[in-house]
């Protein structure tokens, strides 16, 4: 680092410390005691409790305590009361500044340029004159009897004047009252030559009330004394009088203590004499358990005999019973066993008809589907000539079924309205014949097969020589195109 270098930062610190003490001399803090006012740029300003910078020749800053300023309020001249009496009164006043910005401003206005002395001069002169008016409204007692008062009244009449001024009175208080013709010096003179009356008036009070007390105590005691010696004079006379009472009843106690010992004695006789008897009686009676025992026993034993008897009755019915049971138990098993074995038997018997039974349906079964087996190779034979000769075989039996419901009514009423059309019979029987006449169309919807197209190759097949159908059969056996005419003659002769 070179010598300039060093140089500019020495500059630099230089320049801040001279700022920062330039700053520290411009910052006018406010101690809790004092408000700074703060006049010029900016207008003024009351700073309570913190700081703030007062910038130099711009701004001007004094500060104003707000302490407690105590002075005596002592005029030199004499106050006369409301009775004309010339009092001299000393008192001590208690008075602050008040701790709003509107009152310090106020007592900025007033006092900021006066020292403390010219301070307290003009506030005492406001106090001493107001209380020059309080005094004159009160009487000498009342100022020395009743200071409190004097103070709360100095205090509520001077309070306007110091609010003007930006101040409160926190206390007022009288420390002196005199005068000069010693009038408040007889003011308590009746009082002591009362009180001095009073004090000799109870002296001798007290001197007499003694007299008579010692008196009355005397008297006390005498009587006291002889009520003491009356009542010693009847404690002995009582003491002599128990002293014979107690011998007499000694005596008594004495001749009643032999009464009661001969009559214990006699007693004692006697009771020996009840109780040798007792003894006896209950020896008897001893004889007489003993007597009733053997009796008991005896009865015991005989009821051991006759329960013996019993049980021996009752072992030989039990025993014929129980060999009746397994008699009944053992024909109860047989006759169990012989229905067991009929039921078998029966089982047996239903089991081979059963069997019988199963076998001729099984056998039946077997026919009728070998038969169902040859009459479905035939029909794989068929032509349409049988097909149709089928049809034709069983129309009568459809027709019949289509007219069983006509066959069920119990009574037809036929009622012709006269228009010259079909009526009566020939309505019912013309309407049976459109049934049958739709018998064809429900062949052609049910097999999906043209009846016409079915007679027309019949037909084709009847020209053919030797019969001999399309489907190559022989003439061993009757052939469909025969059957079919069988068929048509017989429907036709029928």
């Amino acid at each position: 680092m070179s010598n300039n270098e060093i140089v500019v930062i020495g500059l630099m610190v230089l320049v801040v410390l001279v700022l920062m003490s330039t700053l520290a001399r411009m910052y006018r803090k406010a101690g809790p005691n004092e408000a700074i006012i703060r006049f010029g740029f900016g207008g003024p300003k009351v700073i309570i409790g913190h700081g703030a910078i007062v910038y130099p020749m711009v701004q001007h800053a004094r500060s104003l305590s707000l302490e407690l300023m105590s002075f005596d309020v002592a005029p030199q001249q004499d106050l006369y009361t409301k009775q004309g009496v010339a009092v001299t009164v000393e008192a001590v006043a208690q008075i602050k500044v008040r701790s709003d910005k509107e009152s310090i401003m106020t007592a900025a206005e007033q006092f900021l340029n006066k020292t403390p002395q010219e301070r307290e001069g003009l506030i005492r002169l406001v106090m001493e004159g107001h209380l020059r008016g309080i005094i004159g409204q009160l009487t000498v007692e009342q100022i020395v009897k009743e200071p409190e008062m004097v103070g709360e009244r100095m205090r509520a009449t001077c309070a306007e004047d110091m609010s003007k001024m930006g101040l409160v009175v926190v206390s007022f208080t009288i420390k002196e009252v005199r005068d000069k013709n010693e009038y408040i010096t007889n003011m308590g003179r009746p009082d002591v030559a009362r009180i001095k009356r009073d004090a000799e008036i109870a002296a001798v009070e007290a001197e007499r009330d003694t007299a008579i007390r010692r008196a009355i105590a005397l008297r006390e005691a005498a009587v006291a004394k002889a009520t003491a010696d009356q009542e010693r004079v009847l404690a002995e006379t009582m003491s002599l009088a128990k002293q014979a009472e107690a011998q007499r009843d000694l005596d008594v106690q004495k001749a009643q203590f032999a009464e009661t010992a001969k009559r214990q004695q006699a007693t004692a006789d006697k009771a020996y004499e009840l109780q040798t008897n007792v003894m006896q009686q209950k020896v008897i009676a001893e004889q007489v358990k003993v007597q009733q025992v053997e009796k008991e026993a005896q009865v015991k034993v005989q009821e051991a005999e006759i329960q013996r008897n019993e049980k021996e009755l009752i072992a030989t019915v039990l025993k014929k019973s129980e060999i009746e049971k397994k008699r009944i138990e053992n024909m109860a098993n047989a006759e169990k066993a012989r229905l067991v074995a009929e039921a078998e038997g029966k089982a047996q018997a239903i089991r081979a008809q059963g069997e019988a039974e199963a076998s001729i349906i099984y056998q039946k079964g077997d026919a009728e589907a070998k038969a169902m087996n040859v009459k479905a190779a035939a029909y794989q034979e068929w032509s349409q000539a049988a097909v149709v000769d089928k049809l034709i075989t069983n129309l009568a039996d459809v027709v019949r079924a289509m007219s069983e419901p006509l066959a069920n009514v119990d009574k037809i009423t036929i009622v012709s309205t006269g228009d010259g059309k079909t009526t009566g019979a020939s309505k019912l029987t013309g309407e049976m014949t459109e049934i049958a006449a739709q018998v064809p169309a429900l062949f052609e919807a049910l097999s999906g097969m043209n009846l016409k197209d079915l007679m027309t190759n019949v037909k084709s097949m009847a020209a053919r020589p030797n019969g001999v159908s399309s489907n190559g059969s022989n003439g061993s056996g009757p052939s469909p195109s025969a059957t079919l005419l069988e068929g048509s003659t017989t429907a036709d002769n029928n």
